[in-house]
């Protein structure tokens, strides 16, 4: 695990275009190592974008893209998995025929030491014990918040560096979408670092430590939670 005060994650001067438009322009961040640093924006602002180019789904064509000392830029997608980097995508994708343990066990695909798997499969179950009261049940068949749990379980067997976590809010009943928040903060003091990408922006800030706001493709806005819930930029693209 890195240490605390170090950059984990440094994006500097990224474009990314779709058909020769730029729908990322210029754009900075850094994700501190052990930290909750959180990427606002509406819809259309370019986050989905910035995810596809963090995971080289989309490659920047240009600008640079380090996570832990390595170039991102151009490696295909298995490699930068492979340096710790875990996505949850939006929308809780779970295999709706695999049963939640099955669901667990896709994301330690990389592992091959099966006490190491039996290992990271308790801390998951120690995380949310609904799931281990449950591992047999397809995953298909469960409630939203559930599958919501499965997703990011899956995302923790990886022993990731990084968990870049996509919308968590997404579709979930006010009363989730709380505890969710409250299991992300629990799995960021484990030590694990969390970038989280959200249009749910009093959620977000009362469990981040450094945020930025995306707009049109470009960072509009950065800072501490306090300064950026006073920024004239959240306002707009909230409030406004």
């Amino acid at each position: 695990m890195s240490n605390s005060s170090e950059t984990l994650l440094r994006v500097s001067g990224v474009y990314t275009a779709y058909d020769k438009a730029d729908v990322l322009q210029d754009v900075n961040l850094e994700a501190q190592a052990g930290k909750i640093t959180c990427l606002l924006g509406s819809n259309g602002s370019g986050k989905s974008t910035l995810i596809r180019s963090l995971l080289g789904l989309t490659p920047p064509n240009k600008g640079s893209i380090l996570f832990d000392g390595i170039e991102l830029s151009g490696l295909p997608t298995h490699k930068i998995v492979e340096t710790g980097l875990s996505c949850i995508p939006e929308g809780r994708r779970v295999f709706p025929k695999l049963s939640v343990e099955d669901n667990l066990k896709v994301g330690a695909y990389q592992e091959k030491d099966n006490t190491v798997v039996a290992s990271r499969l308790k801390e998951v179950y120690d995380t949310f014990p609904r799931l281990a009261d449950r591992k047999g049940q397809l995953a298909g068949t469960m409630s939203g918040g559930e599958q919501a749990m499965v997703s990011i379980g899956r995302g923790l067997m990886g022993a990731p560096k990084l968990l870049l976590i996509d919308e968590p809010s997404l579709g979930l009943s006010p009363l989730f979408v709380k505890e969710n928040f409250n299991i992300i903060r629990r799995i960021n003091e484990r030590g694990i670092t969390i970038f989280l990408v959200e249009q749910n922006v009093h959620q977000t800030l009362a469990i981040s430590d450094y945020g930025y706001v995306l707009s049109k493709g470009s960072v509009v806005a950065s800072g501490t939670p306090s300064e950026l819930s006073s920024t004239k930029e959240v306002h707009d693209a909230y409030f406004g």
